[in-house]
């Protein structure tokens, strides 16, 4: 490998949306025949940067990008992913863009068939010339022996296995005449342990062909294994451009999370509380979640009453699994105790029988009603599980709209909701202001338990603060026990008693918020090697 020479270098990329600034002068280079690593936790800009490479409207269509961007030591516009294409950049994507009802073959040509003419097509055009299959299916045998799979090019994809149909993505690219630099974006998350192996054998393979490849993944083990340097990004900037050989485990999860813990809260509320470690307020055994995207593979989990417990992780690992299947939101096995009482799991609205609330991570899909006003959403829970603000005439209920109207004011004033009034629909709102909504319907229904998911996702500094402050106050001054499954590790340490981190749906393990960077860093990249501990930690 000829260290001088870089197939891709993107060198001071400044990336802003609507005045926020995404990617503050990020560095990106590669050799040729090189596998890179490009890491960092959720947000630090990864997905952007991709963006860039490939031309994508979302980038072009929102004012375009600062810095330079080379391919081969010459200075390229990629203003489109045809361009990338011209370029021979490809992309194997995490979810899958196969045709089921097509042959290997098919999928793998297809946008690229081969043809030839015939007697017709001379005199009515290309159009009706005829596919040449053999010639096709002789280019899709030598992307697919390429790669080391062995399967019929004349299978349909259908009825496939994962794994091979994450192969069959890369044999496409692979087919790509002049493909130089691929990236492999997450391609081992839907794969078997065998899969995984097998897959990063194929991408040394290419590589040996002096095919570039850029792996983002946020499995350190992988890296370690087959990666020869990386580049860590976080919170948007550019942190390191590492060679793999002499780095370490933990050295390299320190750059991915480190970064001075900041507390996000004043914390001067008196803390009186005595937590017992036997006192449980939610208990969870071999808990198993069917949540899209976010599934939840049997946990154990002891979280104790009156404690501020944080859930972490990385997007797609099973975090946001766990509030929504005990809430009934999607199926879920195993045994969820609250206050020591088992719920039946496959009844719904169990959880808020037994005095649990949720805030959910999707405040306009699940949490608000966007047509109603603020008061109807801030009530409406309470009205249907518990009888509130409803009036008893004989057998009769009415709704006692006095009432309703003190508590929505009191709760729009408690949590700086702003708003013209509680008539204003709450579907008017900004998203912070939505968000206090959705805590404020939670906190009506009175809960002993309440869940909080990424509760302060797209909001700006000053609600995230009035929000997390108000959970904070909620545990001290009422006892309650609060729940926050979120994205942001600083969030978590600012204000949990302890944290668990689950990856790949179960847990990893339970830190305390000031346990090292690299603690943090293994946990969530799954190479964490536990010292004791496990649910009852």
């Amino acid at each position: 490998m000829d260290p001088t020479r870089y197939i891709l270098k993107m060198e001071n990329i400044v990336k802003e949306y609507s005045g926020n600034r995404v990617l503050k002068g990020v560095n990106l280079s590669v050799h040729p025949g090189e596998i890179h690593a490009l890491m960092g936790e959720n947000g630090a800009g990864k997905s952007t940067l991709m963006n860039i490479l490939f031309g994508m409207p979302v980038i072009h269509g929102t004012g375009g990008f600062e810095g330079s961007v080379e391919v081969n030591g010459e200075k390229v516009t990629i203003d489109t992913p045809l361009k990338a294409m011209e370029l021979g950049i490809g992309m194997v994507h995490q979810e899958f863009m196969l045709i089921p009802g097509f042959t290997v073959t098919e999928n793998i040509k297809v946008g690229r068939e081969i043809s030839h003419p015939t007697l017709l097509s001379r005199l009515a055009g290309r159009s009706m010339e005829l596919l040449d299959f053999d010639m096709m299916a002789r280019d899709a045998r030598k992307a697919l022996k390429t790669i080391g799979l062995k399967v019929d090019e004349n299978s349909l994809v259908k009825g496939m296995p994962v794994g091979y149909m994450q192969f069959i993505e890369i044999a496409r690219e692979i087919d790509k005449t002049g493909i130089q630099l691929l990236v492999f974006d997450e391609p081992t998350a839907v794969l078997t342990e065998s899969e995984a192996a097998r897959l990063l054998d194929a991408m040394r393979t290419i590589a040996s062909q002096g095919i570039a490849i850029i792996f983002i993944t946020h499995r350190l083990d992988e890296v370690m294994e087959v990666a020869d340097s990386m580049t860590i990004l976080r919170d948007g900037e550019f942190v390191a451009r590492k060679e793999i050989a002499g780095s370490s485990v933990v050295e390299i999860a320190e750059l991915m999370i480190g970064r001075k813990v900041e507390k996000l809260v004043d914390d001067t509320l008196e803390d009186s509380r005595t937590i017992k470690e036997d006192d449980l307020a939610v208990r969870l055994r071999n808990f198993q979640v069917a949540m899209p995207g976010e599934a939840v593979k049997g946990v154990d989990l002891d979280i104790r009453k009156g404690e501020i417990f944080g859930i972490g992780g990385l997007a797609g690992q099973g975090k946001l699994g766990i509030p929504n299947g005990i809430m009934g939101l999607y199926p879920a096995e195993g045994e969820v105790q609250i206050f020591g009482e088992t719920l039946n799991l496959k009844r719904l609205g169990e959880a808020l029988n037994h005095r649990v609330a949720f805030v959910s991570e999707d405040r306009r899909g699940v949490g608000l009603l966007l047509e109603e006003s603020i008061e109807q959403n801030i009530v409406f829970s309470a009205m249907q599980v518990n009888n509130k603000f409803l009036k008893k005439y004989g057998w009769f209920r009415l709704y006692d709209s006095k009432q309703a109207h003190e508590w929505s004011e009191e709760m729009v004033k408690r949590l700086d909701i702003r708003c013209t009034g509680i008539k204003q629909a709450a579907g008017r709102l900004s998203g912070g202001n939505q968000q206090k909504v959705c805590l404020a319907r939670a906190l009506t229904l009175g809960p002993d338990v309440l869940f909080v998911s990424e509760p302060t996702r797209g909001i700006d500094i000053g609600a995230k603060k009035l929000v997390l402050e108000y959970l904070v106050k909620l545990n001290r001054e009422e006892g309650m026990t609060v729940i926050i499954v979120s994205s942001e590790l600083v969030e978590l340490r600012s204000i949990s008693d302890r944290i668990a981190i689950i990856s790949d749906g179960k847990l990893a393990c339970i830190l305390k918020p000031d346990d090292s960077d690299a603690e943090y860093g293994l946990a969530m990249s799954g190479a964490y090697k536990k010292k004791g501990g496990g649910a009852h930690a």
